[in-house]
């Protein structure tokens, strides 16, 4: 909702400005110069990038505008599940676990968890490291690489769009020129016409330099600025699992490993150590669907 409000804003302030000193809204509408530039920046968006980032810029976009990223009530959930594997994993037999990152789309304890198992791949993310711990033999500080490595990996795959939208972006001031130059060319034609013509000729020419300027410093770079805010912290999850597990795997009591994952949210979205013992702790699941209290 901000993306769409800042963008009326930033329109009226443009026009409203225009009309306010003397000008005319219908000089400002030359629909040919909007054809030119939004399709050659369209086709300079599609030959830099594979299908696969076209399709998902379309995605975050949407998810920028609509302010898709992980909430306090999220992180709450991901550390309630964080707890009950590690309760798991040290109260019950590696086969009891096993089942549950084995198959989580079939588990009793992920399924009380909708909104992770939602997210395909951070769930995938929790079960193969909560596996390798299982397993016994890797080391922390391995895992550890192995974990950062792969965050890496999703954080450079999750914003893509955002440096596709930003190469648009750098483009759209050049072929703004581009189109007045063909505006001044179309102008040149009419060189024997009356000043009028010729001026509004030129005039139309110079909407494609305001356009280009227009569209990519007050559109396209901020979006993509957004884009790439709300898709870092779409990141932020996996850093809590990476940073809780290692704390496990060091030897901390899984209460202690939750404050290691705690630590690394944000303080606007950061829940309190009461609502992390209460919602998280006392509160955590078990495989069977209840919740228990607070294991050692």
């Amino acid at each position: 909702m901000a993306v769409i409000i800042g963008i009326i804003l930033g329109l009226g302030a443009t026009f409203g400005g225009f009309v306010a000193m003397g000008g005319h809204l219908s000089v400002v509408w030359q629909p040919f110069e909007y054809v030119i530039i939004g399709g050659i920046a369209f086709s300079t968006f599609i030959i830099a990038n594979p299908m696969s980032v076209i399709k998902d810029t379309g995605s975050a976009i949407m998810q920028a505008a609509t302010g898709v990223a992980p909430k306090r009530k999220d992180f709450l959930a991901l550390l309630s599940l964080l707890y009950a594997l590690m309760r798991d994993m040290r109260q019950k037999p590696r086969n009891e676990v096993e089942v549950h990152i084995d198959d989580p789309q079939n588990s009793a304890l992920f399924g009380q968890f909708p909104t992770i198992l939602k997210d395909k791949e951070l769930t995938q993310y929790v079960c193969d490291y909560a596996r390798l711990i299982l397993i016994g033999n890797a080391k922390s500080h391995e895992i550890e690489g192995l974990m950062e490595q792969e965050i890496s990996t999703i954080k450079k795959h999750k914003t893509k769009p955002a440096a596709a939208m930003n190469t648009v972006a750098e483009a759209l001031p050049a072929l703004g020129i581009c189109a007045a130059v063909l505006g001044i060319v179309k102008a040149m034609g009419a060189i024997d016409q009356s000043p009028e013509v010729l001026g509004h000729y030129i005039g139309s020419a110079l909407i494609g330099t305001f356009l280009g300027i227009y569209s990519s410093y007050a559109i396209i770079s901020p979006l993509a600025s957004k884009i790439k805010t709300t898709r870092e912290k779409q990141c932020q999850p996996f850093i809590i699992v990476k940073q809780t597990l290692i704390a496990f795997m060091n030897g901390a009591l899984p209460p202690i490993a939750l404050e290691h994952g705690r630590k690394t949210i944000s303080a606007a979205e950061r829940p309190t150590i009461d609502e992390v013992e209460s919602e998280a702790i006392h509160a955590a699941p078990t495989s069977a669907g209840g919740a228990v209290q607070q294991a050692a």
